[in-house]
């Protein structure tokens, strides 16, 4: 995943883990000896926040974006378009004149295609803070990813547990290729424990014994925290 930063001058370039404290958790309640946890891309120079998965930025820089969208539209309206292009561009100037995003606009697949290749940045999930927010570095991280759709489920065992990130609205088969294609192709179910679970338990043990573990088929929704285990054929 990668996140955009726009006017926050704390932030460079590069890997930056996301500290879910709930996977200390997971390493605590599985016996596990380290934590991985999820890591994402920040990408801090203009040019590249067109190539995020969302951008953060102060509230104070809400305009800076949607003047970098407008100038690009008037540039590409001043040229030869098909009228269909045109009443879509044109919508979006309306929009962004507003000092709306084109985010908050429902757009058909066929729009969506239409705009696919072009550098629009309010098109993205944009993360608006104050600046008090933004000093509190790992909050935000962790905030942003959430409202950029994004979730964690967790694996653990001896060596090590593990937050993998997905999108909301993944199933328990997508989720598995993660981990590795031969766990996706071999799949046969999940073995699941909610986290609110396996904290109220005290433990994967005592979650199993209350029967709070749910074997889960391709079709089942990750849920955000979900711990699991997944059986396939090797």
């Amino acid at each position: 995943m990668k996140i955009g930063i726009f006017g926050l001058d704390d932030f460079t370039a590069g890997k930056e883990k996301i500290i879910d404290q709930r996977l200390d958790t997971v390493k605590q309640m599985a016996h596990s000896a380290k934590c991985a946890y999820i890591q994402v891309e920040l990408l801090t120079d203009f040019d590249k926040l067109k190539e995020s998965d969302g951008i953060i930025t102060l509230r104070d820089n809400k305009a800076d974006l949607i003047l970098a969208d407008l100038e690009f539209i008037e540039k590409r309206l001043s040229g030869d378009l098909q009228e269909q292009e045109k009443r879509l561009l044109s919508r979006f100037k309306e929009q962004l004149e507003k000092e709306g995003f084109i985010s908050e606009l429902e757009l058909s697949e066929q729009e969506k295609g239409i705009i696919s290749g072009y550098p629009f940045l309010s098109s993205k999930s944009i993360f608006l803070v104050g600046a008090q927010e933004a000093q509190e570095r790992t909050q935000l991280l962790c905030q942003a990813y959430s409202y950029f759709g994004y979730i964690a489920f967790f694996t653990a065992n001896e060596k090590e547990a593990r937050a993998w990130s997905i999108k909301k609205g993944i199933n328990c088969w997508q989720a598995s290729g993660l981990i590795h294609s031969d766990i996706q192709k071999g799949f046969i179910r999940a073995e699941v424990i909610a986290f609110v679970d396996l904290v109220n338990d005290g433990g994967i043990t005592q979650a199993r014994a209350n029967n709070h573990l749910r074997l889960e088929g391709k079709e089942y929704i990750v849920q955000d925290g979900d711990l699991i285990k997944f059986r396939f054929n090797k």
